[in-house]
């Protein structure tokens, strides 16, 4: 059945050029410029009205004055709405300039090649018209496709009205969508800004990144396990920072914030008291307190540093063992607290010579300067 149809049509396309290869070649049109022109809607529908005047000319004279193709004129690009920046749509008259060219002939010279054409048209589908196919009808004349041209350019023109209350529909839509997004709904309905563009370029790229990521995994699978012991990695080493960081947080113990320190601790009592009771008890000769008031004076001023919490019950060990092991204070406030312990506790004559000392020492961890513990180690002893 396919193959029916398409012998019946090679058949009618063969009669619909009989005619023209009858007389001889298929005349050309004239060179003609067929550029396009951005015509208004007006000015479509007066081109049109041109153009349904020509041919109706055409058809009555059927001359090479009245058949003219080139009184076509050049194509035109309609707006499809009334906007500034209307889209627009080709229309093109390259048939209508064939049609007039071909209709500078009259039908009675094409009678003869269109009956031989007829007549083998018929002949070829005498056999499927004997199974009930439909025959194809005879080749319309150039009087006929003269008055269907006729027909076309006036249901194009009745186009462009509809085309004008498309438009005021569009504008009625509009309005309504203007009013629809002027509800609460959409009350706080704001364009993008420049930040969720970017934000948004920044996705689309990490995205496309990963993608392709994947894409080369999949066809090296090293590449997958290399990123996952990677990050693997990287955590465990964030986890052991992190611990040391905290490790040496609560050996120092950094003393929390408070109004002052604890009743009875060291730095309940300003170190210049301390300082000015040690000056006292040297000028009265008692060496033995006058070292235990420097050891305190130098207690009380670290302590109200923050090097470590006030705590009254502390031992001076205990004050020793708070001080890091690279903190270059801890050689001075060791050879103070051995010549403290030495004699308080111990009960060892002091003599004028281990205040010195003392107080030398205890100046340096008060000001700052831990360079005499060095050289005084050795007297304290």
């Amino acid at each position: 059945m396919i193959a029916r149809n398409l012998f019946a049509s090679s058949a009618f396309a063969a009669l619909l050029a009989a005619p023209a290869c009858a007389a001889g070649p298929i005349p050309a049109a004239p060179a003609i410029a067929t550029h396009a022109n951005d015509a208004s809607l007006n000015d479509y529908r007066a081109h049109l009205q041109t153009l349904t005047s020509l041919v109706e000319a055409c058809a009555k004279a059927r001359d090479l004055t009245a058949c003219d193709p080139t009184k076509v004129g050049p194509d035109d690009r309609v707006p499809l709405s009334d906007g500034p920046n209307a889209e627009r749509r080709l229309v093109r008259y390259g048939w209508l300039r064939v049609l007039l060219s071909k209709a500078q002939d009259k039908d009675k010279e094409q009678d003869a090649s269109a009956a031989k054409s007829a007549a083998a048209l018929q002949e070829s589908s005498s056999k499927e018209s004997s199974d009930g196919e439909p025959t194809f009808p005879a080749p319309a004349t150039t009087s006929q496709l003269l008055n269907d041209a006729e027909t076309r350019l006036a249901h194009d023109l009745g186009q462009t009205d509809k085309q004008a209350v498309a438009g005021a529909a569009h504008a009625g839509e509009r309005q309504n969508m203007r009013q629809i997004l002027a509800g609460r709904d959409f009350r706080h309905l704001e364009a993008p800004t420049a930040r969720d563009s970017w934000l948004e370029k920044i996705g689309n790229w990490l995205n496309a990144l990963l993608n392709s990521v994947a894409e080369f995994s999949a066809r090296a699978a090293w590449i997958g396990r290399l990123i996952v012991g990677g990050f693997i990695l990287a955590v465990c080493v964030g986890l052991v920072w992190g611990l040391l960081q905290l490790e040496r947080r609560w050996r120092i113990r950094l003393v929390p914030d408070q109004t002052g320190p604890a009743s009875g601790a060291a730095s309940a009592r300003d170190w210049q008291l301390w300082l000015e009771d040690a000056r006292k008890a040297a000028a009265a000769g008692l060496w033995r307190e006058a070292i235990h008031f420097v050891y305190w004076a130098a207690i009380s001023r670290l302590e109200s540093r923050r090097l470590w919490p006030a705590d009254r019950a502390r031992t001076p060990r205990e004050y020793l063992a708070l001080v890091g092991p690279g903190d270059p204070r801890k050689p001075s406030l060791a050879t103070l607290t051995r010549s403290f312990e030495h004699t308080w506790y111990g009960g060892r004559t002091a003599a004028e010579s281990d205040y010195r000392n003392a107080e030398q020492l205890a100046n340096a961890l008060i000001s700052g300067n831990t360079a005499p513990a060095s050289s005084t180690s050795g007297g304290a002893e």
